[in-house]
């Protein structure tokens, strides 16, 4: 397995292997000694392969039906609105009904 780490490592600091072909990087496996599970999955592009070589096991994680993080908090915003609504001067509209104070 150190050894198929190894290679993965070497393939993604290597440009030239990360960009080769299959043909090409099945070629330096083949030459590196590398793995039958790495060498089929450079084959096939299913890295799903290495994952029994790996030890790689799927986390399952729990998923609450509950009610989520907003839903828990006031809502601030509409508690604003109301208090908007019921001010009767409004700075940002200007009194365009009501007549201009003679100079």
């Amino acid at each position: 397995m150190s050894n198929t780490i190894e290679l993965l490592e070497l393939i993604g600091q290597n440009a030239a292997l990360r960009h080769a072909s299959v043909d090409e990087l099945a070629h330096a496996l083949e030459h590196a000694q590398a793995s039958e599970t790495l060498k089929a999955a450079i084959a096939s592009g299913d890295s799903s392969l290495l994952c029994e070589e790996l030890g790689h096991k799927p986390m399952a994680v729990p998923h609450t039906q509950g009610p989520g993080h907003e839903e828990d908090e006031p809502d601030h915003e509409k508690e604003h609105e109301k208090e908007y609504e019921e001010d009767p001067q409004d700075p940002a509209t200007p009194d365009h009904d009501k007549p201009s104070l003679p100079s």
